[in-house]
């Protein structure tokens, strides 16, 4: 139970420290780190309960009992903050603190009895899981949008939240377990144990990659709406052709932050039209769609340029990263770059 208790204390230092370096950590975009911020002191507060006895109020220990009901919404504005750049907290968004307030009230007036409590744990877990559909729901539509809308790193965003909100899906599974074990037994501090480590381990695994990777949430356009199909769409082989020779001879894939938007206007077509161009014609997005002209262009120079590095080639051909380099590279050839030079030299 000691160790428990210093576990506690860890986590709750750690976070407040990681908490303030997010909210002070310069940074072009700051609603992100200040939500995600605001989700680490929400489950300070919780973790405070290892080694702090609340004082004997009904306001004090009601409201931090609630305070469990903050921690998804926070995450799942958080998660529309980091896909979105134009996305800023309205009023409405105050509906998220509904459940808190209310349970909150009804403890601080009656307590915290095993009925009232009862009801509040049900409560909690259908909540946790809502939150979590909908953060799952947000990354897809996140992910739809930016493969058909930009040809930049935006699925590094995607898995590295896709990745977190697993992990935190499956510590919640061992905080399950752990409650349908007696409080007595030596398997339920051990559980304890183990789902304080790793939840740990994931917040200072996220926050320090994301701190590391400044890029990595830039932000996509969240007023962007996914193309839907249409059928009998008229002259499209002929444009097709004309697009895929604009592509050869302008090579606006050059640039690394070309989107749909962009490309529409120096091809002179309407946004929908050439999204729905490349879909149904081409079978791809246009985020593979202009990395499959990348890719092209790097083995070119693979071959024919022995004295560019890699680095210097994933530049050169619009990519502004080595790991979305190396993916869509092994994807399109299932070599690495370096493996693809050794077998056409």
């Amino acid at each position: 139970m000691a160790f428990i208790n210093d576990l506690g204390k860890i986590i709750f230092f750690l976070f407040l420290l990681l908490s303030f370096f997010l909210i002070t950590a310069k940074s072009e975009r700051k609603l992100p780190n200040y939500l995600f911020a605001a989700f680490l002191l929400i489950s300070v507060i919780d973790f405070s309960g290892l080694f702090i006895l609340p004082p004997n109020s009904k306001i004090i220990k009601g409201g931090k009992l609630a305070s469990v009901l903050l921690q998804m919404p926070l995450y799942y504005l958080y998660v529309n903050s980091a896909c979105y750049y134009n996305f800023k907290l309205r009023k409405e968004h105050l509906l998220h603190t509904l459940p808190f307030l209310f349970f909150g009230f009804l403890f601080s007036i009656s307590g915290i009895s095993k009925q009232s409590y009862g009801v509040f744990d049900i409560f909690s877990i259908i909540q946790y899981y809502y939150y979590i559909i909908a953060v799952f729901l947000a990354l897809r539509n996140f992910k739809r949008l930016y493969q058909e809308n930009y040809s930049s790193n935006h699925h590094l965003t995607y898995k590295w939240l896709m990745q977190t909100t697993v992990l935190f899906l499956i510590g919640n599974f061992f905080v399950l377990i752990r409650g349908l074990v007696d409080e007595s037994s030596p398997v339920h501090n051990w559980l304890y144990t183990f789902t304080s480590l790793f939840i740990l381990f994931v917040i200072c695994w996220f926050v320090m990659n994301a701190l590391y990777r400044p890029n990595l949430f830039a932000g996509i356009n969240k007023d962007l709406v996914p193309v839907k199909s249409v059928n009998n769409l008229k002259e499209e082989p002929e444009q097709l052709k004309n697009l895929l020779q604009f592509m050869e001879t302008e090579k606006p894939y050059l640039d690394d932050k070309l989107t749909l938007q962009k490309l529409a206007e120096q091809f002179n077509l309407p946004e929908k039209q050439l999204s729905l161009l490349i879909n149904q014609h081409t079978g791809k997005h246009f985020f593979d769609f202009i990395n499959e002209f990348r890719i092209n262009y790097a083995k070119a120079l693979l071959k024919d340029q022995s004295h560019l590095t890699v680095l210097e080639i994933l530049y050169e051909v619009g990519f502004n990263s080595k790991s979305s380099f190396y993916t869509a590279f092994k994807k399109e050839t299932s070599l690495t770059p370096t493996d693809y030079r050794k077998s056409v030299v």
